[in-house]
């Protein structure tokens, strides 16, 4: 299995990070341009970094994700972009989601179709967890839709704990949270 280094956004990850969501959403039947609200997408920089998260990517050497892999994920400065992720102030995240005082908003939790099931969707949500905590957060939100079956068993392995369920647009959304823990 390749090793995963994950790190911050940097703003020359755009492209690759917009060729992550679209593979990522289409491989589970959703039309990327049927979802609302993913100019965050576009504007990491001031979206998360600025606003109160934090935004990772998760990217191995290109010549182990390739073996890895059998469709070429998107290539990045630094590597092959395999998974990607982040969190902003539940207050100043999308309409569709719950907000709940003091809780991170966790957004866009993708990995790579060919690359799922290798540990690195949990290697990405714990460094996100950890750096929330860090920043003060004391719990933290996940909204999936009702129909990616994988993403629900994902947070529930985590712990986290399904607290909800909203209709938006289309979506039938399944509202997920957990309490975070002080890493001191």
């Amino acid at each position: 299995m390749a090793a995963l280094r994950l790190r911050q956004y940097d703003p020359r990850d755009c492209d690759a990070v917009w060729q992550l969501h679209e593979r990522a959403m289409r491989a589970v039947g959703t039309d990327p341009s049927d979802i609302p609200g993913t100019d965050d997408l576009r504007t990491i920089g001031s979206t998360y970094l600025d606003g109160g998260g934090d935004f990772l990517v998760g990217v191995c050497e290109d010549e182990l994700a390739l073996e890895a892999g059998t469709a070429s994920p998107p290539e990045t400065f630094d590597g092959t972009l395999v998974a990607m992720g982040g969190f902003l102030p539940s207050e100043a995240g999308h309409d569709d989601e719950r907000t709940v005082a003091g809780a991170a908003e966790l957004h866009r939790m993708r990995v790579a179709p060919d690359f799922q099931g290798r540990g690195y969707g949990r290697q990405l949500l714990g460094a996100l967890e950890r750096r929330a905590a860090a920043a003060g957060f004391k719990v933290a939100l996940a909204t999936t839709a009702r129909r990616q079956k994988r993403a629900q068993e994902f947070y529930a392995a985590a712990g986290y704990r399904a607290v909800d369920r909203s209709t938006f647009g289309e979506y039938e959304l399944v509202h997920f949270e957990k309490r975070l823990r002080n890493q001191d």
